[in-house]
């Protein structure tokens, strides 16, 4: 199994939990922000890159060289960049389908 494949299993649940976000919650405070999650993206994918380079490096973690499609960002695999694409984007979207809290009466 490739980590594309197990990647894809992933992404395959966090796009039903997007669409699901999307459909719900259309209209509503709680809606998902796509303009948002994509400036979130910018440094979270820059940090990606910055720690898994290191994490790699130090030996902390290693790849199945046939595992792997060989795309790198710098030696860490394109495959590493998918796990910070699923969070930005499962997160804001369960998110906008959880119930809103009742608000507590000021005391």
């Amino acid at each position: 199994m490739t980590y594309w494949l197990l990647n894809a299993a992933f992404l395959g649940i966090v796009a039903l939990v997007a669409v699901a976000a999307v459909l719900a919650r259309r209209g509503t405070p709680r809606r998902v922000r796509w303009r948002a999650i994509g400036l979130a993206a910018i440094p979270m994918l820059i940090l990606t890159a910055i720690f898994d380079n290191l994490m790699i490096g130090v030996g902390l973690v290693a790849y199945s060289g046939e595992r792997i499609s060989g795309v790198m960002i710098g030696i860490a695999p394109l495959e590493d960049f998918t796990y910070t694409v699923a969070a930005l984007v499962l997160l804001p979207s369960l998110w906008a389908l959880l119930p809103a809290r009742a608000e507590r009466p000021a005391a």
